[in-house]
This record gives structure tokens, sequence and C-alpha cells, in this order.
């Protein structure tokens, strides 16, 4: 089991979860109107139009959040998780988790502030994360920002973003039982988590359907 980042989460949904799901855009649609941002209603996918995207576990989101953290406080990436660590026990990304979504927003907070199992990313571009309990999950993010935010990691890993995300190459690199050297190789498991939040985004943002944490 893990996560999953799905575009065009309502095609061929069976029946039950649409409705769960078509619930929650009702309500994503009023938390965009209160804060302000432009109107955004789901679009009817055909079959082939979505896609699903994995995240390498729950775990493989927050080595990207990890990355971003580490860039926005220092400029520089941290050195590779060794197969004892887990990102989460670091304490730059635990205070980050702590605290809310700054003011004036930090450069990283849409990738940062999100649900790790549930809620949603829209494809409208607005500036702060909007935290509420309406929200599914309880925080509602930009597809828009989350593709501006993950191609800034991207650049830091020298991970080129048209790297097919489902490739061996990638694949392989985040299963390497040792990590490579140099090159995004290096971070195998979060050049794969990266490109997997990249291009959704890039999807989220060319359908108008907006990415579902499953």
């Amino acid at each position: 089991m893990g996560l999953n980042m799905v575009v065009g989460v309502l095609v061929n949904a069976e029946d039950d979860y649409a409705e769960t799901v078509r619930a929650d855009f009702v309500a994503i649609g009023e938390l965009l109107e209160c804060s302000g941002a432009r109107p955004w209603t789901e679009p009817e996918l055909d079959e082939g139009e979505g896609a699903v995207f994995e995240a390498w576990g729950y775990s493989g989101l927050h080595t990207v959040r990890r990355i971003a953290v580490h860039l926005a406080a220092g400029g520089r990436l941290p050195e590779p998780l060794d197969g004892t660590q887990r990102a989460t026990d670091d304490p730059l990304l635990s205070k980050v988790y702590e605290a809310l979504p700054s003011d004036p927003p930090g450069p990283f907070d849409h990738l940062i502030h999100h649900s790790d199992c549930g809620g949603y990313y829209v494809p409208v571009d607005f500036t702060h994360v909007i935290v509420d309990t309406r929200a599914p999950g309880g925080y509602l993010g930009s597809s828009v920002r989350l593709l501006a935010e993950t191609r800034r990691v991207a650049e830091a890993l020298g991970l080129p973003e048209d790297l097919d995300p489902h490739s061996e190459e990638v694949f392989d690199a985040a299963d390497a039982g040792e990590p490579a050297t140099e090159g995004w190789q290096r971070y195998g498991v979060e050049s794969y988590a990266c490109l997997q939040l990249l291009h959704a985004a890039k999807l989220s943002i060319s359908t108008g359907a907006a990415i579902a944490f499953t």
C-alpha cells in the first residue's frame, strides 16, 4: 500500500466513491470562492486521459519535502538518506510540519503543507495554501504552484523534468541498494517521487482535472 496521485479520479469510479468525490469537489468550489480564487469544476475526462502516479509509498513524498525544506533554509541539498534514516525524522522537516503555512508564503508551501494520504490539488493558481477543516485532508493546494515548486526541486537535483517517471532508469535509481555517487541518481527515491509529482501537476493543468491523493 502507498500513496497514489490520481488525475481523473472520476474516470471509472464506482458510484459510491464517485458520489463522495463529487461532494469533495463541491466543498472545494466553495473554498475557492471564499478565498477569492477563480471558479473551477472537475471536467469529465475520457478513459485514457487521466493517469495514476505513485510516490514510492508514503515515504517518497516526505523525501521530496525534506529536500525542499533544506533548499528553502540554506539553498543546499541535504546529504542523501541512508537505509536506516527516515525523511520524517529530519529535524528541519519535523519543525516545518509542526507549523502552518507562512505569510508571506514560503517557496515550497504547496508541496510541503498538504496531507500525505488524502486531499486534492486543483489547477487554479492561488498563492496561499487553503487550510480549512472543510477541505478534504485539511489542505487544498494549487497544482500550478505544485508544478513550479517541484521544478525547483528537480533543478536542484539536476533532474531532467522530461524523464519518464515510469521508466526503468528512474525506477532502478530509486530501487538501488546503494545510491549513486553523483547526479540525480544520488537521490533515487527523491527523484522518482519528484518526477511523479511534477508530471501529475502537468497533467492536472493540461486537462483541468484535480490531483487526488488516494
